[in-house]
């Protein structure tokens, strides 16, 4: 707990990137929503399909951006000296992951209050289901965003965390369109955590849910990455 609660301080502290990873989704939404108000999208107010793709754009954002703290880590040699104290590999992974959820709850909030002061009503359980499906989905994101961390250097990583971020929300269809609907390349859109995360906005919002297919691509990107994730880590650290 005591290393949970200083890498939470790490987090705060930085205030700038603390800024951005918050304000970047919640800009977007009410630049583009406060004009279009009133407007439809797939048989919902503009505003609340926007709020939900933002919320889905945001929370992978804030997840998978943690990883440019750990590339900084091993660039200044804080991993090894961590490396070099009883903590665990284990509870430093925890610690990590909890971080990165830290940071994806406020991202929603905000945006769910933004919505909200452009007239988006959804009712408690609406709300719930939004924002449970977006944390399970969010998984293997969290994730991938250690393993890079792990993997990239410092240089390189920004970069990379942003071009997967659009790539994903591009294929999942953030952007309010899909780049297909059948074939070889809406199976591999619907192989993607991201294309469910866009869905479970859309199950919130219909009063459905997410169908086996959703269950099965989240809990295989995560049993997939998480061995990937430890390995790195050990690579890593041992040529520190």
């Amino acid at each position: 707990m005591t290393h949970v609660r200083y890498d939470i301080l790490r987090m705060v502290r930085n205030r700038a990137f603390l800024a951005l990873t918050l304000a970047l989704p919640l800009v977007l939404f009410l630049s583009v929503a406060s004009g279009q108000r009133h407007a439809t999208h797939d048989g919902v107010g503009f505003p609340l399909y926007f709020m939900t793709a933002m919320a889905v754009y945001g929370a992978m954002f804030a997840v998978i951006s943690p990883g440019a703290r750990i590339a900084r880590d091993r660039a200044s040699g804080w991993t090894r000296q961590m490396r070099i104290t009883p903590l665990r590999i284990r509870a430093d992974f925890a610690a990590k992951v909890l971080t990165a959820y830290l940071l994806a709850l406020p991202t929603l909030a905000l945006l769910y209050l933004a919505g909200a002061a452009l007239g988006v009503h959804l009712g408690a359980t609406q709300w719930l289901k939004l924002t449970g499906l977006l944390l399970v989905g969010l998984v293997p994101l969290v994730v991938l965003g250690l393993a890079l961390g792990y993997l990239l250097p410092v240089d390189a990583l920004t970069p990379a965390l942003g071009g997967i971020v659009v790539l994903l929300a591009l294929l999942g269809g953030v952007y309010g369109f899909q780049l297909a609907t059948s074939g070889p390349m809406f199976d591999v859109m619907k192989a993607l955590p991201s294309y469910w995360l866009v869905q479970a906005g859309k199950a919130a919002i219909a009063g459905g849910g997410w169908p086996a297919e959703a269950w099965i691509v989240v809990a295989a990107w995560t049993i997939v990455l998480i061995p990937v994730a430890a390995v790195v880590y050990r690579r890593s650290t041992s040529r520190i």
